[in-house]
C-alpha cells in the first residue's frame, strides 16, 4: 500500500470513528409521561392494595423512585407551566386551571421545554391534554411542539359534567395540531388512542432526538376505560383506569425497545397533583398523606415519580429528597446540553440526585402556592411551614360515588403551623410552639417569596412575576 493509498484509508477511518462517536454521544431522548390527579397511593408500587400496576412497578424497580416529589401546585394548567417552563407558575401569572374560551394561557415569551429541545434539534410531539390555552396562539404547535394530538382542557370541562359552568362548551373536542377533528364526548378509547399515537411518533423518529410528552386526561373525571380494561380488575372503575395507564406505559417502553433506544431514553412518570377527594371512588388516594387536590397539604402536592434511564440511572434507587416539577427544564437542559431561558427560572439540576453523585436536594426552600397566587406554605429540609389560609376538606365524610361529588366544607388556619415531614408525614401534630427558631427561620423564607413572586393573602405583589398570555 503506498502512502497515498494509506492516508487515503487514515482520512475514511477517521471520519468512520468520529462519525461513530458522534453517534455514542448523541443526546438522550425523553418520554415524559404526566397523569391527570393520579395520587400518591394510586400505584401498587407506592402502597395501594387494590390497584396492581406491574409496568410501572417494574420501571421503578429498573430506576428511580422518588418520594418526595412535589407537583408545583395542587392543580391542572399551573402544574403542567411549572413543567414545562422550570419556573412556579405564579411567577408566569398561571394559577388555578384555565377553562375553555379564557382568553389567558401561556405567554409565548416564556420558553417551554418543548422549544429549548427544539432549538437543539429535537424532534418534539404532544399527546394528550394541553391545558395552557385553547386560542390558536397558545395552541402546542405554537410553542414549540412538532406535532399535537389531544386536547386542549380538562376532559369534565363540557355541560354533562354534574357541576358545569354555563359557559362549557357542548361537546369536547378532539384535535390534531391546529385542527379539531372530532367530538370526543365518549373518551373511552382515548388513552389507547394516544398511546398509539405515541408510539407511532417513536417509530417514525426512532434516528432522531425526540421529546414525547405524554399528557393523559386519566384519571380525572369523568373516567373511561376502553372495552378491554373496563371491568377488568373487579376493583371499580378507577382501578380500571390506572390499569390502562399502566399498560400504556408499558407498551411505550416496549417500542423504545423494539427500536433500542431504551438506553439512551429518560422515561418519566408523575402526575400532576393529588386526588379529587370529592369524588370518592372515582378518585385515588393520598395514602399516609394530608388531603388531596385543591391544597397544599401533602395530600395535594406530593406525587409518585419514577425516573428510568438504563445508561446513567442506577436500578433499585429510592430518593426521599424535596424536589418539584419546577426541575425538569434545567435538568433536561443539563443532561442535553440544551440552552435554558433567558427569564428567571426556579428549577434546579437534579440530576446529580437522579445518578446518586449528590445525595441532597439542590432546594434548600420550596414554595407552596395555590389560588389566585397564595402563600400557604414553605418546605426547608424535614420541615414545613404553613400560613394562615382557609383550605377545602371533606372533614372526614366519605367522598361522593359513581362520578356524583359530595360538598367540601371549608376550614380555616388562623396562626402559622409547622410539622416535621420525617417525624410525622401524616401531618397531625402542630409542633410550631417547641420549634419557635425553626419557626421563624421558615418564616423568613417565606417573607422572600413574598417579595420575589407576591402572596395574595398579605396583599403583597412580587417583584418578580411576569405577565401572563392574553388575547385581549
Amino acid at each position: 500500500m503506498n502512502n497515498k493509498t494509506l492516508k487515503y484509508f487514515s482520512v475514511i477511518l477517521i471520519i468512520f470513528l468520529f462519525g461513530c462517536n458522534k453517534s455514542i454521544e448523541k443526546s438522550p431522548n425523553i418520554v415524559f409521561i404526566l397523569t391527570d390527579d393520579l395520587a400518591y397511593a394510586d400505584l401498587s408500587s407506592y402502597g395501594s392494595e387494590f390497584i396492581e400496576t406491574p409496568n410501572l412497578d417494574k420501571m421503578a424497580e429498573e430506576g428511580v423512585k422518588m418520594t418526595s416529589y412535589y407537583a408545583a401546585q395542587a392543580v391542572c394548567s399551573a402544574s403542567r407551566a411549572a413543567i414545562l417552563t422550570g419556573c412556579y407558575p405564579n411567577r408566569l401569572g398561571i394559577s388555578g386551571a384555565f377553562g375553555p374560551k379564557s382568553k389567558r394561557g401561556i405567554n409565548p415569551e416564556e420558553l417551554l421545554l418543548s422549544e429549548m429541545l427544539k432549538e437543539n434539534n429535537y424532534k418534539t410531539g404532544i399527546f394528550g391534554k394541553w391545558h395552557l390555552g385553547d386560542a390558536e396562539k397558545f395552541l402546542p404547535t405554537n410553542h414549540g411542539f412538532d406535532e399535537f394530538y389531544g386536547i386542549l382542557f380538562s376532559n369534565d370541562m363540557w355541560k354533562f359534567h354534574p357541576e358545569r359552568p354555563q359557559d362549557y362548551p357542548d361537546d369536547l373536542m378532539l384535535y390534531r395540531n391546529e385542527t379539531p377533528i372530532q367530538s370526543i364526548i365518549d373518551q373511552s378509547d382515548l388513552t389507547k388512542d394516544i398511546t398509539d399515537e405515541s408510539i407511532r411518533f417513536i417509530e417514525e423518529n426512532k434516528d432522531n432526538q425526540f421529546f414525547l410528552y405524554i399528557a393523559h386526561p386519566q384519571p380525572h373525571v369523568p373516567l373511561f376505560a376502553s372495552k378491554d380494561f373496563n371491568g377488568s380488575t373487579g376493583n371499580g372503575l378507577f382501578a380500571d383506569v390506572i390499569s390502562e395507564i399502566d399498560f400504556s406505559t408499558g407498551r411505550v417502553i416496549e417500542a423504545l425497545e423494539k427500536h433500542n433506544l431504551t438506553e439512551n431514553t429518560i422515561v418519566v412518570f408523575t402526575s400532576d397533583n393529588g386526588p379529587w377527594l370529592s369524588y370518592g371512588d372515582h378518585a385515588g388516594s393520598s395514602g399516609i398523606y394530608r388531603e388531596g387536590k385543591g391544597t397544599a397539604w401533602e395530600g395535594g402536592q406530593r406525587v409518585p415519580c419514577i425516573i428510568k434511564y438504563p445508561k446513567e440511572i442506577k436500578a433499585k434507587t429510592i430518593i426521599d429528597e424535596p424536589v418539584m416539577g419546577i426541575d425538569w427544564m434545567p435538568t433536561f437542559s443539563h443532561i442535553t446540553g440544551s440552552k435554558l431561558s433567558t427569564n428567571k427560572i426556579d428549577g434546579k439540576n437534579i440530576w446529580p440526585l437522579l445518578t446518586q453523585k449528590e445525595n441532597k436536594s439542590p432546594h434548600k426552600e420550596l414554595y407552596f402556592y395555590y389560588r389566585q397566587n397564595e402563600l400557604h406554605a414553605v418546605r426547608s429540609g424535614d420541615w414545613k411551614l404553613y400560613f394562615p389560609r382557609s383550605y377545602r376538606t371533606l372533614n372526614g365524610k366519605p367522598g361522593g360515588k359513581d362520578g356524583v361529588p359530595v360538598k367540601y366544607e371549608n376550614n380555616i388556619v388562623k396562626s402559622n403551623e409547622l410539622y416535621n415531614l420525617k417525624e410525622d408525614p401524616s401531618e397531625t401534630t402542630n409542633v410550631y410552639s417547641e420549634y419557635i427558631e425553626k419557626a421563624k427561620e421558615l418564616e423568613k423564607m417565606g417573607e422572600n417569596a413574598r417579595q420575589e413572586l407576591g402572596d395574595a393573602l398579605t396583599s403583597r405583589v412580587g417583584s418578580g412575576v411576569r405577565k401572563i398570555g392574553s388575547i385581549d
